[in-house]
Parts: structure tokens; sequence; C-alpha cells
């Protein structure tokens, strides 16, 4: 190895030592901590008190909250809070608020029975994932305007880093709590841990807000479009002007900036990650329909699923740092969908074999690690830090909303495959379900490609 390639490498691990990519690794713990527990975890918790698959896949459109965040994101870009934002700043204050909100519904949801207060349950459940979207909002957008673009792939791979030990704990830890003590426990702790993100955001200090080249032109088109309504009633006008700004020019820059390539971006983001969420719905169904308990569920699918997924997000940060995450996309998003068939295979065998859903959950937690790392990365290039927070709450938006909507009627698509193939194969209707979802990868491959070119046309590689 050369001198160059050492210095290289060493380069490459010392972004890991800088101060804003540590402080990632305990805000990503805050984003990552409600997501399970609305989706995966309060599955198992749904499916061990007889709520039908049905009902299941019905209660985890929650999670379409998050696709849903751009429509109020402008209001977390440009809106300031009374005393909070004065005291801690535009990024932190709507962090803090959003923060409490989770651990305050997580609180409310463990007092919940799903037997009798199933609509209660849902209630605070969308408290939590309205509360969460607006934390990722305000989180991404700190993330990005923290550090430059050398950084992005090791803030996002500490990002990961804390986000899947939050995983961690929403998942394995909540599994054996509940398991041992009570789900309400079991809620009630992961609230707790809410203090995590609070007292974080209380700890860093804010980042110096950033433009990027052009801004200005835009911004200045916000003050001719002032100067136009000038004539209106002050409350008008003001509110037409900050619609305009925190609206229009976010779109418009974006939109300026690749041209009809955006479009294209737009349906990879929405794409990127069909096969992952369309399935992940049915997971913890289908370990608990298998016969595992939750404690194997923990020892193999979150805790050393949480390992693998650890490495997959240093290995992705490493690889955006030396590579560049757009020629990474297209592998990205081929091993998404062929690691959807390793669940396919456990089907068919028909019984808990611990050793391969071993398999399975490492495959696809090194992918899934691997890959975040990258679009992560991928994602915060295409903003404008004028307008950090819309954009990127649109990306995200976009990102989770075709999984989420065709992840509300996969446990109507398992019941009714069950119901066709069980009789031949006791879980042929999971395993076809599985490789339908991976299947759902092959337009995202495509687009992948196109998106590649673009971009190494625009950047070509040193």
């Amino acid at each position: 190895m050369s001198l160059s390639q050492e210095k290289s490498w060493r380069e490459t691990l010392a972004t890991y030592r800088h101060p804003r990519v540590v402080q990632l690794v305990f805000l990503g713990f805050s984003a990552g901590l409600p997501f399970l527990l609305v989706f995966s975890t309060l599955s198992a918790w749904l499916r061990e008190f007889g709520i039908s698959r049905t009902a299941i896949g019905f209660v985890s459109w929650i999670g379409i909250t998050y696709s849903f965040k751009f429509v109020w994101s402008p209001v977390v870009d440009r809106v300031p809070l009374p005393v909070l934002t004065r005291w801690l700043g535009r990024r932190r204050a709507w962090m803090l608020l959003a923060q409490t909100g989770i651990a305050g519904g997580l609180l409310a949801m463990a007092f919940c029975d799903p037997r009798t207060e199933l609509w209660w349950m849902v209630v605070f459940a969308l408290v939590v994932a309205f509360s969460s979207a607006t934390q990722d909002i305000a989180l991404d957008a700190f993330r990005i305007e923290a550090t430059d673009a050398s950084l992005q792939g090791a803030t996002a791979a500490t990002y990961q880093l804390g986000y899947r030990i939050a995983v961690l704990a929403a998942g394995a830890g909540a599994l054996y709590i509940a398991e041992f003590v009570s789900w309400e426990a079991a809620y009630q702790t992961m609230a707790a841990l809410g203090l995590v993100g609070i007292v974080t955001t209380l700890a860093i200090s804010e980042p110096e807000r950033r433009a990027a080249a052009g801004t200005s032109e835009l911004e200045g088109k916000v003050a001719d479009f002032a100067g136009r309504v000038g004539h209106l009633p002050n409350g008008v006008r003001r509110a037409l002007v900050f619609l305009y700004g925190a609206i229009v020019c976010p779109f418009v820059d974006f939109f300026a900036r690749y041209g009809w390539m955006a479009v294209v971006l737009l349906l990879f983001i929405g794409l990127f990650r069909l096969s992952d969420i369309a399935m992940g719905v049915m997971a913890n169904p289908f370990y608990i329909d298998m016969g595992f308990s939750k404690d194997q569920i923990a020892n193999v699918s979150k805790i050393y699923g949480f390992i693998m997924s650890i490495l997959g997000a240093l290995l992705g940060g490493a690889l955006v740092f030396r590579i560049g995450a757009a020629r990474l996309l297209m592998p990205a998003v081929f091993l998404i969908a062929a690691s959807n068939l390793t669940f396919s295979w456990l089907a068919w065998v028909g019984q808990p074999d611990i050793l391969i859903l071993t398999i399975a959950i490492s495959i696809d937690n090194l992918v899934g690690g691997m890959s975040g790392s990258i679009f992560i990365a991928f994602l915060s290039g295409l903003t404008n830090t004028a307008y950090t927070a819309t954009q990127y709450a649109l990306f995200t938006s976009i990102m989770t909303l075709p999984g989420k909507l065709l992840g509300g009627s996969s446990g109507w698509v398992v019941d009714r495959l069950q119901e066709e193939f069980s009789a031949t194969y006791k879980f042929g209707g999971y395993a076809i379900f599985f490789i339908y979802t991976a299947l759902l990868g092959i337009p995202a491959f495509v687009l992948a490609l196109v998106v590649r070119r673009r971009f190494e046309k625009e950047t070509p590689p040193s």
C-alpha cells in the first residue's frame, strides 16, 4: 500500500473523531428511539394480544406521518418558537419541543391496553410519530448544517450508529422487558430513554447558518415579491411573503439546479427503500407466527442484527468518503432487494431455524446499515443549506411514502397468500410475499443507473 493510500485511510478514520460527528451518535439515538415503538415493536405487542394481522397492517399506516412531514417542514425551517428559539436557536428549539412530545407520547402509550383501548393507543402513537417526524426535520437540518461536505459520510455513519443503538433499545430492549416484566414497563422505560435526546440538545451548540451559491438571487426574488404585494394588508402580506420564501423558493431552487433530472431524482428517492419498508411491517408477526419466542427474536433479530448494522453503517460511511455516494447507489439498491430473499428461504423451511434466521438477519442488517449511510450522504448533497429542513424533509418524506402505503396492506396480502398456499407449505404465503417485496426493487435499480450517470458527469472521479 502506498503512502498516499495509507494517509487516505488515516484521514477516513480521523473523520469519526470530529466533535460534530460524535454528537450525531446521541442525536441519532434520539431519532431512532421512537421508530420501532410505533412500527414493528408495536406490531409484536398487538399480535401477542390477539390483534389480527390485517388490523396490524392498517395500524402501521401511522408511519405515513413520516412521509408527509414535508407539509409542515417550512414551518420548522422558518418559524421561531417563543422563548425556545431565542434560548437555543432555530434548530435546537424545534428538536427540544419534538423530543418532549416523543417522551410524553410513549409514556401515554404505556398506560393503554390494546384489547380495550386500541383507539387511544393509536392516538398516542400518532403523537409520537408526529413528534418524531418533526424532530427528524430539525435534526436532519442540524446534521447537514453542522459540518461541511467532506464530513457528510461520517456524520451519516455516526447518526446511523446512534440510530441503531436506539433501535436495539426499542427492539430487543423492549422485547426483553415485555418478556420478563410487561409491555407497560417496556414503554415506560422507552419514554425515560427519551431524555438522551433532550439532554444532548441542551448540551450542544447551534450550527452557523450557511447559504449556498445562488441563494441570494432567490432571496432577492422574495424581496421583489414582497414589494409587489405591498398594497395588501400587513397580515396578508406577511403570510404571502412567508409562503413564497418558505415553500416556493425551496422547490424552485431544487428544480432550477437539476432541471428535468429533479423529477427522476424524486422518483428514485421514493423507490430506493421500497423493498425494505414494504416487508418490514410483517417481519415481527412472521417471527411470532413461525414460533420464535420474544427472547429469541431479541437475541438474533435485534442484538446480533444491531452489530451487523453498525458494521454496515461504518463501512458505508468509509466507502462514501473514498468512492462517492452516487457510484454506490446501484449496488445498494440491488443488495436491499436481494436481502429479502433470505427471509423467503426461512419461510420455505417452515420451522423456527435459528441458524437461518441469523444468516437472514446478518445479511439484511449489514446491507441496511451500509445502504443507509450511502443514501443519507447522497440526499444531504442534494440540499441547499438555505432550505435544508424543507428540502431534506421532502426527500425523506418521498423516500418512505410508497413503502408505507404498500406496507399498510401487507398484512392483508400475507393473509390472502397464506390462505392460498399454507395447505401446501405452512408458511408459503410469507415466502411468496418476501419474493414479491424483493421484486419491488427493480425500478429503483434502473433509476439508480440513470442517477449515477448524471452525477458522474458532473463530478468526475479524482
